[in-house]
């Protein structure tokens, strides 16, 4: 059994990439530490829980609980390790997309996550940690993703105007510590910069990693950083003229390999 649970379950566009990158990179250097589960391992489950975010349907949260307890009952024994989980998609989907105006799936996501690791581990220590960003910087990054990601077509002036309280995650951080019977631990990107291994550093100080191991670990370069206000600018245009989705995405792939970035 697992000493201690820790439930990294997002935000998007707050260094997450970075981190599992990060976790990922060091993954055999910290395994006597850390069992990992990481967004590639739980693909299943962020389909369930991105569907819930925008559904709200309780067949589908039937869904997300059935996934999570089924990844749960295969984890093989880990005495004394610390078991980390890093999504942030088991917070739903990045908001913004059509009606999905904030993260208020994510506390209903999370209780459901910590009942089911609290019954299969009775006696193991359970946090929740949230990277959060300030919230200027928050939802731009988060309206370039979609440009980048999906159709969208409206300016910046109107997605912030739509979706601008998704970007006070610090209220969103405050409503899951009060619904979810969980330490909750939370810490902004900007206040990572400076840190050797950058936005993973406070997850691994609440892993309790030796000081020793500490200088041998591995820093990544940053993960999905956004592309050159240029290319962005190219893409939102690629948005607002092809209707087509495939000569829109098309199009896309095009312009960010001329940047040299993969779509």
């Amino acid at each position: 059994m697992p000493r201690r649970i820790i439930l990294h379950a997002g935000f998007h566009k707050t260094g997450t990439s970075s981190i599992q990158a990060t976790l990922r990179e060091n993954r055999v250097a910290l395994k006597k530490q850390i069992a990992l589960r990481l967004r590639w391992h739980l693909k299943d489950i962020v389909v369930a829980a991105r569907g819930y975010s925008t559904d709200r349907d309780p067949l589908t949260l039937i869904k997300v609980q059935s996934r999570f307890g089924e990844m749960v009952n295969a984890i093989p024994g880990m005495p004394r390790r610390t078991l980390v989980i890093s999504a942030e998609e088991l917070s739903g989907h990045l908001p913004g997309r059509g009606p999905l105006a904030d993260y208020s799936a994510a506390p209903v996501l999370l209780y459901a996550y910590w009942e089911i690791l609290r019954s299969a581990y009775p006696e193991a220590e359970i946090l929740i940690y949230l990277s959060t960003r300030a919230p200027e910087a928050w939802l731009a990054s988060a309206y370039w993703e979609h440009v980048k990601s999906s159709g969208m077509t409206m300016n910046f002036d109107v997605f912030e105007h739509t979706y601008g309280e998704a970007a006070n995650l610090d209220a969103m951080v405050a409503e899951i510590a009060s619904r979810v019977p969980a330490v909750v631990e939370a810490r902004r990107l900007e206040d990572c910069a400076d840190l050797p291994l950058g936005p993973v550093d406070p997850l691994l100080d609440l892993c309790d990693i030796p000081l020793s191991l500490r200088p041998s670990l591995v820093a990544v370069p940053a993960a999905n950083r956004r592309p050159r206000q240029d290319v962005l600018d190219a893409l939102l245009e690629a948005n607002r003229t092809h209707s087509d989705a495939a000569a829109r995405n098309a199009a896309k792939k095009s312009i960010l390999s001329a940047a040299g970035l993969s779509a």
